[in-house]
């Protein structure tokens, strides 16, 4: 009878244990502050759309407050924000991306404090016009260069991530 008791009682610890160390795990725990800089340059709907899933997994793994999160478009990348009805007054764009589901998508993330860079240098190649071709992009989201941009943020500590 004394052994059943040890056996149950070393049960129940055990499960104890394993609760604890497989809990909730909480964002941010074990990753501390982080900088983050999302590469896009590239045009596929599916691809931007699983782009814009992992940022919003690693903010949900992290926790917005312990991450400063940016994702540079350049070249086809401008794709991302470029509404639909626009695509023909641009030169060398194949798709515009900014349906309904992706505006909501980029929406959410920047209501969680991801900013989005475009570069400048690809809305004068391909004649884009932010304010008319664009979705919810303004002057403070333009750089000079999307792949200049890259190289200034990874010289000041972002992790560069290519989804």
């Amino acid at each position: 009878m004394r052994k059943l008791l040890h056996l149950a009682v070393a049960a129940l610890l055990t499960c104890g244990i394993i609760t604890w160390q497989s809990g909730d795990v909480r964002a941010g725990e074990g990753y501390g502050k982080q900088k983050v800089v999302y590469h896009i340059n590239y045009d596929d709907p599916k691809a931007q759309a699983g782009a814009l899933r992992n940022i919003q997994n690693h903010i949900n793994a992290v926790g917005k407050e312990n991450l400063d999160l940016k994702v540079v478009l350049h070249g086809n990348g401008l794709a991302l924000p470029l509404e639909p009805e626009y695509l023909e007054k641009t030169r060398n764009m194949k798709h515009g991306n900014a349906d309904v589901n992706m505006t909501a998508k980029i929406d959410g993330l920047k209501q969680q404090g991801v900013s989005f860079n475009v570069c400048d240098n690809t809305l004068k190649g391909r004649k884009i016009s932010y304010t008319e071709h664009l979705y919810d992009v303004s002057k403070k989201d333009i750089v000079p260069s999307g792949v200049a941009e890259l190289a200034k943020l990874q010289a000041q500590g972002y992790t560069y991530i290519k989804p």
